[in-house]
């Protein structure tokens, strides 16, 4: 028996290296070569070195999209957690208009980037509103308000309902059971939310493009450099995103997932 198990567990690990490879090798191309030169597109291999983020440093255009990037992106996070809870206590207390309520918060996320950006772009435009970094916070909020509502949702329907009715049994007043009971067991989902709606934030190109003003997103502004080609510090640029990825996600996993416990 051991024979045939252990062949079908070698040809699973083998495929699954195989589909990580195919997958995830591209990402290494950029790393490897921002720390080599590059002469008319061939990167010379023969000597190392990390011209590529110093001119990085000196790339103010690229700089500045990275900074309304961030900007967005944590406004982002802000306003749809803080939304998102509002929302999930609302429909947790079983008042009219649940089914409305899920209705106009999933539309956004459901419908194509194109249609919600376009549906935005149009709206401001009705109300002579400027487009700035203030719109595309609206619109990535608008487009990424589900998956944070829906997270904190299902948070808060796992939990015990004794838990409230306790703090209300003690004297606790409805702010004091939020504060002090809802939102530590929501803090996890809130960070899961957060993490997940800072990365689609920040990836986000198609909304972004209809709704921004005179400062554009990273996403926008490299899409705006296809057309001229990548010049060697972008290979800069993506290691340290990536880097700034895989430390997010070490850190939100340290977060999230409970420590063992040892007897």
């Amino acid at each position: 028996m051991n024979g045939p198990i252990r062949l079908s567990t070698l040809t699973l690990a083998s495929i699954t290296a195989v589909v990580a490879i195919v997958l995830y090798s591209p990402l290494f191309v950029p790393i490897l070569s921002s720390f080599f030169t590059v002469n008319h597109g061939k990167v010379d291999w023969s000597m190392p070195t990390l011209s590529a983020y110093v001119d990085l440093m000196d790339n103010e255009d690229v700089l500045s999209a990275l900074r309304a990037t961030l900007i967005v992106g944590i406004s982002t996070v802000v306003l749809s957690v803080v939304c998102g809870i509002l929302l999930a206590l609302y429909y947790h207390g079983h008042r009219a208009g649940r089914g409305a309520l899920q209705f106009i918060v999933f539309l956004p996320f459901l419908m194509p980037p194109v249609i919600s950006g376009l549906a935005l772009l149009i709206f401001f435009r009705e109300i002579n509103f400027d487009r700035s970094l203030i719109t595309i916070v609206i619109g990535h909020t608008v487009f990424v308000l589900a998956i944070v509502y829906r997270t904190i949702l299902t948070r808060l329907q796992s939990m015990s309902p004794a838990l409230v009715e306790a703090s209300y049994d003690l004297g606790a007043n409805g702010w004091q059971t939020f504060w002090r009971v809802l939102l530590p067991n929501l803090s996890t989902a809130m960070i899961g939310g957060g993490v997940l709606a800072f990365a689609l934030s920040f990836d986000e190109t198609m909304i972004t493009i209809l709704v921004t003003g005179p400062q554009s997103t990273l996403p926008v502004r490299l899409w705006a450099m296809m057309r001229l080609g990548f010049s060697p510090d972008i290979n800069a640029l993506v290691a340290l995103i990536l880097l700034f990825t895989v430390l997010l996600c070490a850190l939100t996993t340290r977060l999230l997932i409970p420590k063992q416990i040892k007897l």
